[in-house]
C-alpha cells in the first residue's frame, strides 16, 4: 500500500493538484476531497496492474485496509458532484489486493535474543545437583524452606534441605524479567559460578533450576558472610584471620582473570563468605565484567562505597577503561574497615559524598597505634594507591611478605569462627 501512494504522488502530483485547482466550487466538503483522492488512487492500482510493476497481489479476499477506512470510504457521497454520483469507489472484491506481508510481531534485539540463548543452552544442564561426586535430578518440590538468609537487588537467597541427598544448601532466587540490566546480570552470575567449581575459594554450585518465572541456583551453605559478622559481633577480625582471608580472595580473583578472562567488580565484605571449617569464598557475580585485553569496557555499577577512583572519575574520560587493579582497591578499603569495625569513610549522608571524600581525600589506612604490622600497613597501602599506576595487580599481592606470611603459616580460622559465633 505504501508503495503505491509513493508512486501515485510521485507520477501523478502535478495532474492531481491541477484537478483540485479546476474544481472551482469553494465549499466542497471533506468527504468529497476524499473520494477525489480514492478516484485517483484506484486509477493508480490499475495501471500498476496494467503494467506489472514489481508489486505481488494475492488473490485472497483480505482487505488492505483498515476496518474503519474501508466504512469511511463507503459512505455516501453527496449528489451535487457528478463525478462522485457517476462513479462510485470500487467495491471489496473488484479492488486489487497486495501481498505486502507486514509483521506484527515486535522484533527482539539481538541482546536479547543471545540472552534467551544462552539461557537455553543453561536450561539444558539444569534440574541435576552434582553433591559429593553424585548426580542427582531434582525439582523445586524436592526442596524443603528452611529459613531466608539474605536478599539483594538480584534475588532472595533462602535456606533449604534436599531430603533424597540429605543436604542443606543456599538457594538464590532470581525472578526473569524483561529488563536488559537484570537479565545480564542474572546470565553472568550463572555463567561464572557453574564455571568455577574448580576453585575452592569460590562458592560452589551444585545445580541449577529454571522456570518460566525464576532462576534457581543452588549453592555449597556457608556460615556467614563478613559483613553481617562485624554487625553481629561488633568486633573487629584480628589481623591474623585477615592475612587468611586477605590470601585467599586475591587467589579467587587471580583465578578468575586467568582462567575466564573476568573481574569481579563487587569486592565488599558481604559478597566475602566464611563457615564453621575455616573456609574463606568469594560469592555475587552478577555484575562480573569480561576482560578484553585485560581490561573492563563495560560500567558494571558495583558499591560506590567501595569502588577505586578510576571508576569514579577516569583519568582519561575519553578512555574510561579499568583493569583488575579497582579489584584491588575494593579489598584494601574491606580489610580497613574489617581491621577497625568501622568503614573508613564516615559522616557521608549519600553515595554522592562517599564518591566526593574517594576523590577528593587521602586514602584510607589503618590507624598507627593499634598493634597492626608493619607488613599488614604495608599491604593496604598498596592496595589503596589513588595512582593506579602505583596499585599493584594480583600477582604482586601475592608476592608481598604480607600474603606470603599467612602462605606459610598455619591460621586456626575455624577455631576463632567458632568462639566469635558463640556468644551471637
Amino acid at each position: 500500500m505504501t508503495y503505491l501512494f509513493t508512486k501515485f504522488f510521485l507520477q501523478d502530483g502535478v495532474k492531481m493538484a491541477t484537478a483540485l485547482q479546476e474544481n472551482k466550487t469553494e465549499n466542497k466538503s471533506l468527504q468529497e476531497r476524499i473520494n477525489l483522492l480514492h478516484l485517483k488512487l484506484s486509477a493508480a492500482n490499475e495501471e500498476q496492474i496494467k503494467n506489472k510493476i514489481g508489486v505481488n497481489f494475492i488473490e485472497e479476499d483480505e482487505d488492505v485496509f483498515s476496518p474503519s477506512t474501508t466504512n469511511f470510504f463507503r459512505e455516501k457521497i453527496p449528489s451535487d458532484d457528478a463525478v462522485s454520483a457517476t462513479t462510485p469507489p470500487p467495491t471489496r472484491s473488484e479492488r486489487p489486493k497486495m501481498n505486502l506481508n507486514f509483521s506484527r510481531e515486535k522484533k527482539k534485539s539481538e541482546r536479547t535474543t543471545a540472552i534467551e540463548k544462552q539461557l537455553s543452552e543453561l536450561s539444558k544442564k539444569a534440574a541435576i545437583l552434582a553433591i559429593d561426586g553424585q548426580k542427582v535430578p531434582f525439582t523445586i518440590e524436592d526442596l524443603e524452606w528452611v529459613e531466608e538468609i539474605g536478599s539483594g537487588t538480584c534475588g532472595v537467597v533462602n535456606k533449604m534441605f534436599h531430603r533424597n541427598t540429605d543436604t542443606t544448601m543456599a538457594v538464590k532466587i532470581m525472578g526473569r524479567t524483561p529488563i536488559m540490566e537484570e537479565q545480564k546480570r542474572i546470565l553472568m552470575d550463572l555463567d561464572v559460578i557453574t564455571r568455577c567449581n574448580d576453585c575452592p575459594y569460590i562458592v560452589q554450585c551444585y545445580g541449577l533450576f529454571i522456570s518460566q518465572a525464576d532462576v534457581y541456583v543452588c549453592m555449597e551453605l556457608m556460615g556467614t558472610c563478613l559483613e553481617k559478622l562485624l554487625k553481629t559481633t561488633r568486633t573487629p577480625v584480628p589481623e591474623p584471620i585477615l592475612g587468611k582471608i586477605a590470601l585467599f580472595v586475591v587467589k579467587a580473583l587471580q583465578y578468575l582473570k586467568d582462567e575466564h578472562g573476568v573481574m569481579h567488580r563487587d569486592i565488599k565484605p558481604s559478597n566475602i563468605l566464611l563457615d564453621e571449617k575455616g573456609n574463606v569464598k568469594l560469592c555475587d557475580f552478577g555484575i562480573s565484567g569480561r576482560l578484553v585485553d585485560s581490561k573492563a569496557k563495560t560500567k558494571g555499577a558495583g558499591c560506590a562505597a567501595y569502588m577505586a577512583p578510576e571508576r569514579v572519575e577516569p583519568p582519561d574520560p575519553s578512555n574510561p577503561d579499568y583493569d583488575v587493579r579497582a579489584d584491588v582497591w575494593s579489598l584494601g578499603i574491606s580489610l580497613v574497615e574489617l581491621a577497625t569495625g568501622v568503614f573508613p569513610y564516615r559522616g557521608c549522608r549519600n553515595e554522592f559524598e562517599v564518591l566526593m571524600k574517594i576523590m577528593h581525600e587521602p586514602s584510607p589506612s589503618l590507624p598507627p597505634n593499634q598493634g597492626f604490622s608493619d607488613e599488614f600497613q604495608s599491604f593496604v597501602n598498596a592496595c589503596l594507591q589513588k595512582d593506579l599506576q602505583y596499585r599493584p595487580k594480583f600477582q604482586a599481592l601475592l608476592e608481598h611478605p604480607f600474603l606470603c606470611r599467612y602462605e606459610r603459616e598455619m591460621t586456626d580460622v575455624a577455631g576463632w569462627y567458632s568462639n566469635v559465633t558463640t556468644y551471637v
